[in-house]
């Protein structure tokens, strides 16, 4: 098996999740320079000005970098992935629907490319196209299925494939780092925990909401995108923040997604409204408890070591 740390150059082994609407290239290059390897979140065709300003970011650093992509989107439309290509980076990360023409097009330019898997035909379909692994259970935040819980996922993962693994859900603390990594895992990829960073693009509403959760006040639905009348595949729900539109909707069908319910849910993003919008975020919300930078959480997440050397030394 390749060592993932060597191919990047990382010293923690610790990636941020790409989530789009607060993973930009502030963020990225603030969890690179601490040493992991940011990732900057793509929703859709951004324009070009946005790619621009989000690369500015971490095209002069020494430090690893990498952009995350949902594949369904780049199925019409490559030019995205294009776009970033020309700015080199470390890593691409192509996840939610067929990978196929996206991976071919990263493999050709060099770069390593990484797919997030839900279940095993996830895994199956990863190994057939020679991607690297990114086993993501139910608990993680944002848009995945929620088949699976990470452990077993990474077992599984772990077990079949030959490629680096990474782990993704749940993961909140150096502990929920350091259990990654016996499990197999060659890194942790968290979200969650860096949602309310400083560097993040959340509006400040979103980062409080998190910040006053609890592991306990997460729902998994599709509500959020049906409402909104986006392209979602339906196979790939979302976990968010439940709030007042995730109770009272919880059984959307998309045949009750009228313009009015829309204009409502689109209203109140623009306006950061917390209660209605959606807050994606995974059970380590819990662990989000006050404002810290992207380094700040990269450190606290690198005590893993002293706690696997304590683990040794209990169990030598």
């Amino acid at each position: 098996m390749s060592d993932l740390q060597h191919l990047l150059g990382y010293r923690e082994p610790i990636f941020n999740a790409p989530m789009a609407g607060a993973a930009g290239g502030a963020l990225a290059a603030a969890v690179s320079q601490a040493g992991g390897v940011g990732m900057i979140g793509v929703s859709g065709s951004p324009k070009t000005e946005w790619i621009k300003e989000q690369v500015g970011h971490v095209a002069d650093l020494e430090t690893p970098w990498g952009v995350g992509f949902m594949a369904w989107s780049l199925e019409a439309d490559l030019s995205p992935l294009e776009s970033f290509l020309e700015f080199s980076p470390s890593l691409v990360s192509l996840s939610f629907g067929d990978v196929t023409r996206s991976a071919a097009l990263a493999h050709e330019a060099g770069v390593l490319t990484a797919m997030q898997i839900g279940n095993a035909a996830e895994l199956e379909r990863a190994m057939e196209d020679d991607i690297d692994i990114i086993a993501r259970g139910g608990e993680g935040g944002g848009h995945g299925r929620n088949e699976s819980a990470t452990p077993p996922l990474l077992q599984l993962a772990t077990a079949q494939h030959t490629k680096p693994v990474v782990a993704a859900g749940g993961i909140g603390t150096a502990h929920g780092v350091a259990a990654a990594l016996t499990a197999g895992a060659q890194a942790a990829w968290v979200g969650t925990r860096f949602l309310s960073a400083s560097e993040s693009l959340g509006h400040e509403n979103f980062k409080s909401a998190v910040r006053q959760a609890g592991m306990d006040d997460t729902t998994y639905t599709r509500a959020f995108d049906i409402a909104q009348q986006l392209a979602w595949p339906a196979e790939f729900g979302g976990r968010a923040l439940r709030n007042e539109f995730s109770e009272t909707h919880e059984d959307l069908d998309s045949w009750e997604a009228t313009p009015e319910l829309r204009d409502e849910m689109l209203q109140a993003r623009a306006e950061a409204r917390a209660n209605m919008a959606p807050v994606y975020a995974g059970q380590a919300v819990q662990f989000v408890q006050a404002p810290q930078t992207a380094a700040e959480v990269v450190t606290e997440l690198a005590g893993f070591r002293q706690i696997l050397r304590d683990t040794a030394s209990r169990f030598a």
